[in-house]
C-alpha cells in the first residue's frame, strides 16, 4: 500500500503541468478543467485547449493507474477512485470539482 501511496503522489505531482498551450494549473484556475471522484480530470468549459490538455492528462493517468494496479495486484478502478479522492483533496480552493452525483462545484 506504501508504494501504491507513494506512486499516487508521484502520479498526481507529474501532471501538474503540460506543455500543450495550456497547463493544468493554469486550466484549472481559469475553471476550465477539474478533477472527478473517478481519478481522471473532467472539462468543465469545453474550449478546445480545455478538452485537449485533459484528453492527454488522461491518457498519462490511465497508463499510470494500470501500471500501480499490476504491480499492487488490486483493480485499476481502486487505484484510479484512490487517486481522484486524493487529487480532490489536494485541489487549490476555487477550483472546480466533480460531486459524486455529477455536479461541478467550487471547493
Amino acid at each position: 500500500m506504501k508504494t501504491m501511496t507513494r506512486w499516487l503522489a508521484i502520479l498526481l505531482l507529474g501532471f501538474s503541468s503540460l506543455a500543450l498551450g495550456l497547463d493544468l494549473d493554469t486550466a484549472k484556475g481559469q475553471g476550465l478543467v477539474g478533477e472527478q471522484p473517478d481519478g481522471y480530470l473532467g472539462v468543465v468549459q469545453a474550449t478546445p485547449a480545455a478538452v485537449e490538455l485533459a484528453a492527454s492528462i488522461n491518457a498519462q493517468r490511465r497508463a499510470a493507474y494500470e501500471r500501480i494496479a499490476r504491480e499492487n495486484g488490486i483493480p485499476v478502478a481502486q487505484v484510479a477512485t484512490l487517486a481522484g479522492q486524493k487529487a480532490i483533496e489536494r485541489t487549490a480552493r476555487g477550483s472546480y470539482v466533480r460531486t459524486p452525483g455529477g455536479q461541478w462545484i467550487r471547493k
